[in-house]
């Protein structure tokens, strides 16, 4: 067993941890904060480790997924027995990240790096659909004077359930696709129109007709994953009337029962979710069956469809706004398809 004491000054000055090989590094909280930024900021993987910290703080987290300004929190520790002990945290960090980890530059530079997690998904593939985007930008709201739209937050999260996808050894395809956005760490995410249907088709501006691409498009991947496992997932942001906040839904195709289940399990993961880390609020998001849409009707793979909340209701604006909590939408949405994959 080897011996480590490490502090490390940050560049505030006001700040710093101090961690050793018995006890967990204490941070405290700066105004703007989130879980993942903070993370990042003290050389923590913040996607391996989000739910330890959650699981380590939860007495001190506003609704289980945000920090106090003030306050103080506990960092998981960190496996160092394989990198030099005088490297910084974050060398550490990037140096393992360029040995082991494959780049994909659709996430952003930021971002693109994907660690391995695990194999549990090796022999699965997944197309990713997230609405609307092109000359579309679906639901539309304003937010502190600055106009927010639902395919912005819907393509963040399916790039984040993506990115956990691949960590688990998965093949996925990225249907709706812009390659200068990537995954995002602000509250207000920039509006454009340059999305393109994989792998660069233009979105045409007719409903019809985009629903008709995308349509064609997984079907085709589809017979050339003939044999394979598959998935399909889509992500919306619902729009309903501004006072009526919703949770998470999930829709399938009546006749599918592989769709229901993958529909079943994600909701399954997410009312435990709930229970665990928001005990004193009630989940009332639902699975069902919705054939009615042109997507869940039409499309070959087994499928789930996601509303992820009401972009025009302040409370899921809360919900939808914040990168934490599209994080947090994204691993759970990524441990129910596991969780489907592995009960096949």
């Amino acid at each position: 067993m080897y011996k480590l004491f490490i502090i490390c000054f940050l560049c505030l000055g006001q700040i710093h941890v101090v961690c050793s090989q018995d006890t967990l590094a204490t941070v405290t909280a700066e105004k703007g904060d989130g879980i993942l930024s903070l993370l990042r900021k003290h050389g923590v993987d913040p996607y391996q480790y989000y739910d330890e910290f959650v699981n380590v703080n939860i007495d001190n987290l506003r609704d289980s997924v945000h920090l106090y300004e003030g306050q103080t929190y506990a960092i998981p520790k960190v496996t160092l027995d394989t990198v030099p002990i005088e490297s910084s945290l974050q060398e550490q960090s990037k140096e393992i990240k360029k040995i082991e980890g494959k780049t994909y530059d659709i996430f952003g530079e930021d971002h693109k790096t994907v660690l391995p997690k695990s194999e549990r998904l090796k022999e699965a593939v997944y197309y990713l659909v997230s609405g609307h985007g092109g000359p579309d930008p679906g639901a539309m709201a304003v937010y502190k004077g600055k106009p927010i739209a639902e395919d912005e937050y819907a393509y963040d999260i399916t790039l984040r359930l993506a990115k956990e996808l691949l960590a688990h050894g998965a093949k996925v395809y990225i249907i709706i696709r812009d390659e200068n956005d990537g995954i995002r760490e602000e509250r207000i995410l920039d509006l454009d129109n340059d999305e393109v249907a994989y792998p660069d088709k233009t979105i045409p501006l007719n409903q019809l007709a985009r629903l008709r691409q995308r349509v064609d498009i997984v079907n085709n991947l589809y017979k050339k994953n003939k044999g394979a496992y598959q998935r399909l997932i889509v992500t919306h942001v619902d729009s309903r009337s501004k006072g009526q906040n919703i949770d998470v839904f999930f829709y399938h195709h009546e006749k599918s029962k592989n769709g229901k289940r993958l529909a079943e399990n994600i909701h399954k993961t997410f009312q435990s979710k709930y229970k665990k880390y928001q005990p004193n609020r009630t989940y009332s998001g639902t699975f069902e069956d919705r054939t009615s849409l042109y997507l869940v009707k039409k499309t070959h793979p087994a499928m789930t469809f996601i509303e992820i909340g009401n972009i025009r209701n302040k409370k899921d604006q809360r919900r939808i706004l914040e990168p934490d909590n599209r994080q947090a939408l994204a691993k759970w949405i990524s441990e129910g398809v596991i969780l489907d994959y592995e009960e096949r």
